[in-house]
């Protein structure tokens, strides 16, 4: 017999649902026509979870936005309050929205969402139905991040701007610059890597609290030895877009970027060279693929060196080996080793 729900389309948000199993469950369970994947770090669990998923790098809002079918989102939330909490917010983006949170196993029917499918998904899971509508109401210039937990890190744009002292922090954009108003214990240095771009527009700009993924990698097949070097410059989130065919490895510049960017090329099996200053937020469990080598710089900070070594060195290497050594050679005295996987 067909499932009333194979005709759907299944957007699964963040790395959780496919690290606590909820993904493989609801594909048997609801036998959804495609099941697309919105954001980085779920596209790495995504990968490493051998599903048959599409994954797009969009966030959820994007990705229901462009789909016409019946379709519901996936989420599991760090608490389910802000699994509520991330519903409502792609809620109040959409027209209506179907949103399976499975960290307290409910299905949230926003505004106008489709109540049939929200009705049948929860007689299928189980799940408790909550029929409810969303708060689109936003102050001009003033971005709420809710759902934090007080000591985690916050993000925006991908970038560690401080760490929350409340459940709710208020970011304000004016006079072309950004400020914390409430809720947070700013990391200058954070916002100036997010100015340095320009001011991102706060309504809009990907904004999170807590870490990206809370699994250790799994380790992949090594990459060739050879190739073209990408260089990821404190925004870890575009490194799906830089590592594409004929990359040997990635140059990667700052604490945060540098374990994101292992982590996700742990499973590609990609090495990556990072330059660090010390400044890490524990935003993702550690893993690195064999080559991989992490240098902190003694005196300074990692974005001068990082830049440099960036526009100064060949960034096509006939062997990722030699092209490490070169830039160890070049780098010495003013940095010190504190990954060394070559000999992995």
């Amino acid at each position: 017999m067909t499932s009333p729900t194979a005709d759907i389309v299944m957007v699964v948000h963040g790395p959780e649902a496919f690290d606590a199993g909820d993904v493989v469950r609801l594909i048997d369970l609801l036998s959804p026509r495609r099941v697309l994947v919105a954001g980085v770090m779920a596209r790495t669990a995504a990968e490493e979870s051998g599903l048959p998923v599409v994954c797009t790098d969009e966030r959820p809002s994007v990705v229901l936005g462009s789909i016409t079918e019946r379709a519901c989102l996936v989420n599991r939330g760090k608490t389910p309050e802000s699994g509520r909490i991330f519903g409502e917010i792609v809620a109040g983006r959409l027209p209506g929205l179907v949103h399976v949170e499975t960290s307290s196993g409910t299905v949230y029917c926003w505004d106008r969402g489709d109540a049939a499918l929200a009705e049948e998904i929860a007689r299928i899971t189980g799940y408790v139905l909550v029929r409810t509508e969303s708060n689109g109401a936003r102050r001009e210039g003033v971005r709420e991040i809710r759902g934090c937990l007080p000591g985690e890190a916050v993000f925006v744009n991908g970038i560690v701007i401080g760490t929350a002292t409340a459940e709710t922090v208020v970011l304000a954009s004016e006079n072309g610059t950004l400020r914390a108003i409430f809720g947070l214990d700013p990391k200058p240095h954070g916002f100036e890597k997010l100015l340095r771009a320009g001011v991102p527009d706060i309504r809009t700009a990907w904004c999170k609290s807590g870490p990206v993924r809370k699994v250790p990698p799994r380790q992949g097949e090594r990459a060739p030895r050879g190739g073209r070097v990408a260089v990821i410059d404190h925004c870890g989130h575009t490194l799906y877009g830089a590592i594409g065919e004929g990359v040997c490895g990635v140059l990667a510049v700052g604490d945060d970027t540098t374990a994101v960017c292992g982590h996700i090329c742990s499973h590609a099996g990609i090495p990556v060279f990072g330059v660090v200053d010390g400044d890490a937020d524990a935003i993702v469990e550690p893993g690195y693929a064999p080559g991989s080598v992490v240098v902190e710089v003694l005196d300074g900070r990692d974005d001068d060196v990082g830049r440099e070594v960036a526009a100064v060195r060949g960034l096509e290497a006939k062997s990722w080996e030699e092209w490490v050594e070169e830039m160890l050679r070049v780098l010495e005295g003013r940095v010190r080793i504190v990954l060394d996987l070559r000999r992995v």
